[in-house]
């Protein structure tokens, strides 16, 4: 069998292990040190816009740091996108609130401001106000930004940006992971940059990121015993996986010029085949990582979702459906929704193509190949 070709593998610079190797001769295999805090640093200096960066576990960590640091409580509402990974739904439930999910918008996939003010204005109408909104820039692709952060401040609403899949992605030349209450990032083995796993909470205060810090550390108060007036969570980054994640920001913008790259390569092979919409930056104010280039078959593409898809797997080379709309998993079935079916089309008709930043010339033949192939028994 020919070696496989993965949708977006872990792909190392070079210098982590020097990282590593710095914290292992000095001892520090715990969860703090000077990795922790050197890929702080290094992520405050990054986003470059006055924040305050805490690492941690996993994104999904994060967003429930935000959540309960915004005052989430039991039986409370938060909005969410319902297009997104399960890690920017579940977390509201350990807090014992309930999702209320918003559909997307065509243009970048993400939470379409319209149904937000329809969903905010219908929780209202039912007595419930939402305690927080929570978007998401998938795929790398930044969200309509100006047009959610209007309607959250009309509203009052604080906004939780999950920039998981979106670092070094922009809107009108600011970072993602910059303009929530609180943003999250991911450093999971399948992202842009990895630490193995592990996430960060952005924050706007210095007082939040270490309130974040308190509560990721189990909520130790001041106090020389174990002192705990509030639940605390085992939160915290290693200083091992921060070790990582310094040396992965020494390559980051060259990763994501690859990535930029394959779209590229994508665009190119698709753009004389009808029916085959290769995700776009809508205009010039979004600047995508492209974490992942998408591409949508439409009904009349030469072959279908399913034909392509095997077409792939025949030949070892990875691709994935688009994430299946929260509103439709069955652990949150009956929850409500507000839209018209805009993230279950993209679900059904949407295909993730390889996208690493290591993807090496005589791999993106192999996938042009099959799709020659396709095109000809088409």
């Amino acid at each position: 069998m020919k070696p496989k070709i993965w949708l977006s593998s872990p792909h190392m610079g070079g210098t982590e292990q020097n990282y590593v190797q710095e914290a292992f001769d000095t001892n520090w295999i715990a969860p703090l040190g000077p990795n922790v805090t050197g890929f702080e640093n290094d992520l405050e200096n990054y986003l470059n816009n006055d924040k305050h960066v805490a690492c941690l576990s996993s994104g999904t960590a994060a967003i429930h740091l935000a959540l309960l640091q915004l005052g989430v409580k039991r039986d409370d509402e938060v909005i969410c996108q319902t297009f997104t990974f399960c890690g920017s739904a579940n977390p509201i439930t350990y807090l014992g609130a309930k999702p209320i999910f918003v559909d997307s918008e065509e243009q970048t996939w993400n939470m379409c401001p319209n149904y937000l003010e329809e969903a905010i204005k219908d929780r209202i109408a039912k007595g419930k106000t939402p305690k927080a909104i929570i978007i998401v820039h998938l795929y790398g692709m930044p969200s309509q930004i100006d047009q959610l952060l209007e309607v959250a401040n009309k509203y009052k609403i604080s906004i939780i940006e999950d920039a998981a899949e979106a670092l070094g992605s922009t809107y009108k030349g600011k970072k993602c992971g910059t303009f929530g209450a609180y943003s999250i990032l991911s450093f999971n083995g399948n992202k842009i940059i990895t630490t193995s796993g592990g996430g960060a909470l952005v924050c706007n205060t210095e007082q939040e990121k270490k309130q974040t810090i308190f509560f990721a550390t189990q909520a130790r108060d001041n106090a020389p015993h174990y002192e705990h007036t509030k639940i605390g969570y085992n939160y915290r980054m290693s200083n091992i996986s921060a070790g990582i994640g310094r040396g992965q920001m020494e390559v980051l913008d060259k990763h994501i010029n690859l990535r930029r790259a394959n779209n590229q390569f994508y665009n190119d092979l698709f753009k004389d085949v009808k029916g085959i919409e290769v995700q776009q930056q809508p205009t010039q104010d979004y600047y995508s990582n492209f974490w992942l280039s998408c591409i949508l078959i439409h009904d009349d593409a030469p072959f279908t979702k399913a034909q392509f898809q095997a077409a792939m797997d025949a030949e070892n080379i990875e691709t994935r459906p688009l994430w299946k709309p929260m509103h439709l998993q069955p652990v949150f079935k009956g929850l409500p929704y507000y839209g018209s079916n805009v993230s279950e089309t993209l679900f059904n008709k949407g295909v993730c193509l390889p996208s690493g930043s290591n993807l090496t010339k005589n791999e993106l033949d192999r996938i042009k190949n099959v799709v020659n192939s396709l095109l000809a028994k088409g």
